[in-house]
């Protein structure tokens, strides 16, 4: 049987902190909003109107946020690097034979970007779906495992019926994420070729 692995992108297979906290700033400076994009960084995961509201942006000035932030985020993805591991753990769902899914909250076109630019194989890429809205694509795709980096990822693979495979490389440590429904939690992705290995033949 072909296994389908679903992975998150922002924290999971990319630090997209260096160049989020570039747009931000820009976006702050050009919108005078006193928001600092390290600060904002270092809390991806949900919608970017939603984090854009947390970081205290008025809520009728979000939707033109968004769309400058999208014309923004481009100029900034060659800056942003896989996490390590990432790599390996794609190519090992590949040579055993697998399917590999990012399923992520960024902006899709945005997500497209991140994969082509780092050269990935992937078979899909879906993006604007957060937490549980993950679970649609998951059980479409019939993934019996998802690796996220956020209690959401969390939510969303077990909402889909699929192995939560947690990783402490964003703002949740391993108790977290274990609260959150994760059957597994790992430091990183350098680690996850010889988990996978391990589970396929369990």
């Amino acid at each position: 049987m072909t296994i389908t692995v679903g992975f998150d992108l922002d924290m999971t297979l990319i630090d997209s902190r260096p160049g989020v906290a570039v747009a931000i700033d820009t976006l702050a400076q050009e919108f005078d909003l006193p928001m600092i994009g390290a600060r904002f960084a270092e809390h991806l995961g949900p919608p970017l109107a939603t984090l854009l509201g947390d970081a205290g942006a008025p809520d009728d000035l979000v939707p033109h946020l968004v769309t400058r932030y999208r014309e923004l985020y481009p100029d900034v993805i060659a800056s942003i690097p896989a996490l390590p591991g990432a790599g390996d753990a794609l190519e090992a769902v590949r040579a055993g034979g697998g399917r590999a899914l990012v399923v992520t909250g960024k902006y899709e076109p945005h997500a497209r970007l991140h994969v082509e630019h780092l050269g990935w194989d992937v078979d899909r890429v879906a993006g604007d779906l957060w937490s549980t809205g993950k679970a649609a694509v998951l059980r479409e795709e019939s993934a019996s495992i998802f690796v996220g980096d956020h209690a959401g990822d969390m939510r969303g693979a077990k909402a889909a019926g699929a192995f939560a495979v947690g990783v402490t490389t964003g703002p949740y440590d391993a108790d977290g994420l274990r609260a959150a429904g994760a059957d597994v939690v790992l430091d990183g992705l350098t680690g996850f070729a010889d988990w996978l290995a391990g589970h396929t033949a369990a």
